[in-house]
């Protein structure tokens, strides 16, 4: 049965301390590191909004923005990719 941090019981009865406290810390990196994954991409795409109204008569800074835009997806996608694998093999085999 799954405890609050997600694993199972029969998996953190074989842990001592440290090495639960160990999991713990690399399972809280892994969310720390996906919320920067996320935060990049909120960064570009409102950034990329924001050139696109702001500055409405240069073409060279509408594609800019365009290309924030666009390129913040990508990114979200691979941070979640990362963290869901990730995420995985912390987890371990029947994780």
């Amino acid at each position: 049965m799954p405890n609050k941090s997600g694993y199972s019981r029969s998996s953190c009865e074989k842990l001592i301390l440290r090495d639960h406290l160990a999991l713990e810390r690399t399972m809280l990196s892994n969310e720390r590191t996906f919320l920067a994954y996320v935060r990049t991409t909120l960064t570009l795409l409102i950034g990329g909004v924001g050139l696109i109204n702001f500055f409405e008569g240069n073409l060279a800074v509408r594609i800019l923005g365009i290309f924030f835009i666009i390129a913040s997806f990508p990114i979200f996608f691979l941070g979640s990719y990362k963290f869901i694998s990730k995420r995985k093999e912390i987890r371990g085999p029947g994780g």
